[in-house]
């Protein structure tokens, strides 16, 4: 567990080796017998300072807002772009903590979570932002949650959490319309919302994850919700997140990434060029062979079908949803991958610990 507590960095940055960055980003050891004073960090009062520095800082994920492009990253930043990349300029946020997922529902709304159980909601693409929870809060969600199945084990995970303070950060969030979300996280931490997020309820207590392994991915479709985690978990729903049971996962090691394409077609990968693909919610899973060694650190579907991959090296592997096999496009400029998305000219948009970066559009056949 320790070696993965190491590995547990911010979301896809877990994935990439980066000593430095690791040792900054590390997540908590959970074993303690001391008490964590709840003294409130000042990177969740005071604002992201705005420097022309935040538009090289290491960014971890990215999305689409409409036409715009919206990164996260390091130190509570957020950069903006109208031109598929090409420029950035620095939005408003609130906070100083690393923000390490993004997710729009439409060009206006969209939420963005990270370290500290941070989660802030924009309603201007991306211009400005506010927060609307913290991991003060979500502790005693759990801890509310817990109390209410009487569980003596959840019970005491979750007074647990909220000894240790606001220390748990989120790796991944899926809303499926304004209203509707799920943000999941370190050692098994799970919320959703039915309100866009002036309301959150924890979910945790009701996990089969006894071993409270981290949550790195979570997807939905319809009533189903999948989530893919540390040492293999895979979790499913099909009830819109009520009740969950643990599937039977082909992978042992860590899945740091989760993706679903048009047609339902579902992709868990991770750790050493690991990639599976269900086509059945989860039930069953068939390997894909991406060829490379070393961990894929980013994944998104594309809009008309089929999916991307990325290495940590930066190999785009290019997948259809009626076929395992993979096409490779051999990377130009090897960066450590945390994010990517398709600009509206084709092109992909990278977030690395590097800043971002922007690659050609994907050959065609």
């Amino acid at each position: 567990m320790a070696q993965a507590v190491r590995q547990g960095v911010a979301r896809r940055a877990a994935l990439l080796g980066l000593c430095g960055w690791a040792a900054a980003l590390a997540l908590p050891a959970r074993a303690s017998n001391t008490a964590v004073v709840s003294v409130v960090p000042a990177v969740l009062t005071h604002a992201a300072v705005q420097t022309p520095k935040a538009l090289g800082a290491a960014t971890l994920a990215v999305a689409r807002a409409g036409k715009r492009l919206v990164a996260v990253g390091e130190r509570g930043t957020v950069l903006l772009s109208d031109d598929a990349g090409i420029h950035w300029q620095q939005a408003q946020v609130p906070v100083q903590v690393t923000l390490t997922t993004v997710c729009f529902v439409d060009a206006q709304t969209g939420w963005a979570a990270g370290h500290l159980g941070v989660i802030l909601r924009s309603d201007d693409a991306g211009a400005t932002w506010h927060k609307q929870l913290d991991g003060f809060q979500a502790a005693a969600l759990v801890l509310q949650a817990a109390q209410a199945t009487g569980d003596a084990k959840a019970i005491a995970n979750a007074e647990r959490l909220v000894e240790e303070g606001a220390d748990k950060p989120f790796f991944d969030m899926e809303f499926s319309d304004a209203q509707h979300g799920f943000v999941v996280g370190a050692y098994g931490l799970m919320l959703s919302t039915a309100d866009g997020g002036t309301t959150w309820a924890a979910v945790s207590p009701r996990l089969p994850n006894p071993k409270s392994l981290h949550l790195y991915g979570v997807r939905a479709s319809g009533s189903t919700v999948l989530i893919a985690g540390e040492q293999g978990l895979l979790l499913r729903s099909t009830d819109g997140g009520g009740s969950f049971t643990a599937l039977e996962s082909p992978y042992k090691g860590s899945f740091f990434g989760l993706l679903r394409s048009v047609g339902d077609v579902w992709v868990a990968y991770g750790l050493r060029g690991t990639a599976y693909r269900s086509v059945d919610a989860g039930t069953h899973w068939d390997k894909l062979d991406t060829g490379v060694p070393m961990a894929v650190g980013a994944g998104m579907a594309l809009p008309g079908g089929g999916f991307v991959l990325m290495s940590q090296a930066g190999d785009v592997l290019v997948g259809r949803a009626d076929s395992l096999a993979l096409r490779r496009v051999p990377a130009r400029e090897p960066v450590p991958v945390s994010g990517v998305v398709q600009a509206e000219d084709g092109s992909l948009v990278v977030a690395s610990l590097r800043g971002m970066h922007r690659l050609p559009a994907l050959p065609v056949n």
